[in-house]
């Protein structure tokens, strides 16, 4: 297979491996030392933000960041009660075909042994390469491996911990981001501080020397792990922009770095395979840009099938374990999960880890859950096509500004998947004892039967292009119920 170059036009050529488009559903372990506090995401940014939530938690419960800085919350992460193989047993029962483990954050720490970075969990914390853990378990069960990369957006977004309270009875005294001995894991950003902090939006920085540490980075990442998938937090690297449609929008020598990444990673995927089987994800939604890989949506949906696979990443709850937040419910998950599969997608799932590993009583339900309406409705999902329309009804899942609000379906709100000659519809309102009307089917399509996953063939009337199929009293499940409609060849 001919090397690809690190051009729009080169890589805009690839092809999407067919173990991404039978996945649907992978688990991501969004998991670093911001657990520690168990006080939410962006940690790391926030503690250095006089008067926020998490910077009044970390004055009270640590002190002033002067005196402990986010350095000293590294250390104390141990992931003591750490179990990959526990874990994943779990998340395959859940449905998970692929697996993603968060390789670095915007904190600058790596979860791996890192050559170009000591604040790593092998040197600092849990003393473990928690990556090569999570790829040791995922290839264990056969999963596809995939990594997470947040470091593209470190370098202006970590701009904050060169600042100082400006009032109070700390007012004036330097951050411990102020710290040469600690400048290069604090990053010497000074060029974001102060006056000009607004000057570019946290996730972007013009600083060449900091685009070449990051392009040496993920090669280090690449080299080391092989991973069949890679997650870039944010657009490819580096012009900046990601979901700001109303931005002007030009194709320049900004994302070079970030094309001869993406070049490398399906180069190196071509040596190992013979082909390439990597997947490269990022968020920025112009298409010239996207389809240099799968376009992935961050708690967000689109609105109807694409002709490519991909992506939304979304949580049980928020990005880091906090121990305020609430979680979805089993419910939302699935119907989520039913709704991006309707539309050619796949969802990447974070399941909260606690600082030491473990998961909590409440994710265990959520996973069991899944585990049990995966047991009976698996069939209809893996491996799976979108159909020819993507459902029936007038009830949407309408996710903006990363809110995700629960829908309330009706009893004629269906989606629709197909494998072979079977036609898969999720009846997403059902109720027992009633009959439920389809209307997607045409009227000379001949049916050879009707099935509802884990209760068995069911009569039906096709006539006119309507069919009727009477549901049982009692469901197989409490969640999405699905009927098997196989099509005469």
């Amino acid at each position: 297979m001919k090397p690809f170059e690190p051009t729009f036009e080169s890589l805009s050529s690839h092809s999407y491996p067919a173990w991404f488009r039978d996945a649907k559903l992978g688990i991501w372990s969004h998991w670093g030392p911001q657990s520690v506090p168990m006080c939410g995401d962006w940690y790391a940014r926030n503690m250095y933000i006089q008067g926020t939530p998490q910077y009044l938690y970390h004055l009270r419960h640590y002190g002033h960041p002067s005196q402990f800085g986010y350095k000293d919350i590294c250390s104390l992460w141990k992931a003591e009660n750490f179990d990959p193989e526990r874990l994943m047993e779990k998340y395959v029962k859940a449905g998970a075909r692929y697996l993603v483990a968060q390789a670095m954050h915007h904190d600058h720490f790596f979860n791996y042994d890192s050559a170009l970075n000591p604040m790593n969990s092998v040197r600092v914390g849990p003393k473990k390469d928690i990556v090569g853990l999570w790829k040791a378990a995922a290839e264990k069960h056969g999963l596809p491996f995939g990594v997470s990369e947040h470091l593209g957006a470190s370098f202006s977004w970590w701009r904050v911990n060169k600042g100082c309270d400006k009032t109070g009875p700390y007012q004036g005294i330097p951050y411990d981001g102020n710290d040469p001995a600690w400048r290069d894991f604090y990053y010497d950003n000074y060029e974001h501080a102060g006056e000009h902090i607004e000057e570019f939006p946290p996730w972007y920085t013009p600083n060449k020397q900091f685009h070449q540490y990051w392009k040496a980075c993920m090669a280090e990442l690449i080299d080391k792990y092989a991973p069949a998938l890679l997650y870039t937090d944010g657009a490819l690297p580096f012009n900046g922009q990601w979901l700001e449609d109303d931005l002007p929008y030009v194709l320049d020598d900004r994302y070079r770095e970030g094309l001869e990444v993406v070049a490398y990673f399906y180069n190196q995927s071509i040596q190992k395979h013979g082909e390439n089987r990597a997947v490269y994800t990022q968020k920025c939604r112009y298409q010239d840009v996207y389809r240099v890989g799968v376009l992935d949506m961050e708690r967000s949906l689109l609105p109807k099938a694409s002709p490519y696979p991909w992506q939304t990443d979304t949580c049980i709850g928020g990005w880091f374990y906090d121990a305020k937040a609430p979680y979805k419910t089993p419910r939302e998950i699935i119907d989520l999960l039913v709704d991006v599969v309707a539309k050619n997608g796949c969802v990447l799932l974070n399941i909260l880890q606690r600082p030491d590993g473990s998961i909590d009583r409440e994710a265990e339900y959520i996973l069991d859950e899944m585990a049990a309406w995966y047991a009976i409705h698996g069939e209809a999902l893996y491996a799976s096509r979108p159909w020819r329309t993507v459902g029936e009804g007038d009830t949407v899942l309408d996710f903006k500004d990363y809110r995700e609000d629960a829908a309330t379906w009706k009893d004629n709100d269906i989606r629709y998947v197909c494998r072979d000659h079977t036609v898969y519809a999720f009846l997403m309102g059902a109720k027992g004892g009633t009959v439920t009307i389809l209307r997607s089917f045409n009227e000379g399509e001949s049916i050879r039967s009707v099935r509802l996953l884990g209760a068995g063939e069911l009569p039906f009337i096709h006539q006119f292009g309507v069919l009727t199929v009477p549901l049982p009293e009692k469901l197989p499940t409490k969640y999405i119920p699905a009927l098997a409609i196989t099509l005469e060849t």
